[in-house]
């Protein structure tokens, strides 16, 4: 038997009746205990607005606690703190609770820093409530940073005493610079620099030791902290010891390097004096062997005078006596004559 259409639709609309029933009852069940939280804090949050951060992949938990702790601690959504507001910086990647955190901190210490500031902050990479709570209690940054590896900073003085140097500065955040201001590395990496530009320029090292404050008074009149995100209170030298002494140990390295050099240039000149002297030992051997072979002429000469005539028997004896007085006397004076030298007899 055959059912009335009007009992089909009847059912359908039990059934979907029952259905957005149950789905309401799972919602409600599921986002109760935020509504109830937020009823009772005036927070302003429908269970409607909670339903539909599900729907926009927002944790309804996250948005719902941070304005209650807002509203709790006298903000409002004059000052920015909506439900919209705080969705859209969730949806943006930023951190809800730390933003209102440091909304609630700038408040209680009575600094100016509205809704879009911290959230701009938080957004950018900084921690907006570490910066906020700065503000309130300076931080000490210790120059140099040990975490890098250095414990000192060193500068050397006109003299040439070295000196190792650690210092302390006390800043705190400027808020108005925090976004696109240099960080603390840029502090730290400033005051060094300052600290040997001091120490360099004294006349002597006792002076500093004398004086240590001089290094926070000229590095302070500096203004270091320009284009920073952070405000320079005070800089202190924690430390300062005498190191070596660099003057006298570069003079040393000099005299060395000098030494070496002169050295190098006597051995150089010494070289030059051995090469000249074997040069002057082969011209003399050179010259020498020119004059041996004048000599062996001699005796070929005094053959052809003799069958040309142009020399006698008594010539050639005359000769030969004066040759040999000559040998005598030079024997007798101790100059003696090469006997390789000397001109072999003639006959004939």
């Amino acid at each position: 038997m055959g059912q009335n259409p009007s009992q089909i639709y009847l059912i359908f609309f039990i059934v979907a009746i029952a259905l957005f029933s149950l789905f309401a009852f799972i919602f409600f069940a599921k986002y109760f205990n935020l509504w109830i939280q937020a009823k009772m804090t005036h927070s302003n949050v429908g269970i409607l607005e909670l339903i539909g951060m599900s729907f926009r992949k927002v944790n309804p938990n996250i948005i719902v606690r941070s304005k209650i702790m807002a509203i709790q601690a006298g903000l409002t959504e004059k000052d920015g703190i909506t439900t919209r507001s705080l969705e859209a910086h969730y949806l943006a990647g930023g951190n809800v609770p730390n933003v209102v955190r440091a909304l609630i901190a700038a408040n209680r210490a009575d600094i100016p820093l509205t809704y879009k500031r911290a959230a701009a902050i938080d957004l950018a990479g900084r921690n907006v409530l570490d910066a906020v709570q700065t503000s309130v209690n300076p931080k000490v940054i210790d120059c140099p940073d040990p975490t890098k590896g250095r414990q000192t900073v060193d500068a050397v003085a006109k003299d040439g005493i070295q000196l190792k140097a650690k210092a302390r500065v006390t800043v705190r955040t400027n808020i108005d610079r925090l976004v696109g201001g240099a960080t603390e590395e840029t502090i730290i990496a400033r005051v060094g620099e300052g600290i040997v530009t001091t120490i360099g320029s004294a006349a002597s090292h006792k002076l500093v030791l004398e004086n240590p404050d001089m290094i926070s008074k000229r590095v302070l009149e500096k203004g270091l902290d320009a284009g920073t995100a952070f405000e320079i209170l005070s800089i202190d030298i924690a430390d300062i010891d005498v190191g070596d002494n660099i003057g006298a140990n570069l003079q040393a390295a000099q005299a060395e390097a000098d030494t070496r050099v002169a050295r190098a240039k006597a051995e150089e000149r010494r070289a030059f004096a051995v090469a000249k002297e074997q040069e002057m030992v082969a011209a003399v051997q050179e010259n020498r062997a020119k004059v041996i072979l004048a000599e062996a002429e001699v005796p070929m000469a005094i053959a052809e005078a003799f069958r040309k005539g142009n020399l006698g028997i008594s010539d050639y004896y005359n000769l030969r006596n004066l040759q040999a007085d000559t040998e005598m006397r030079a024997a007798i004076a101790g100059t003696g004559i090469n006997n390789n030298t000397r001109q072999p007899q003639t006959t004939n």
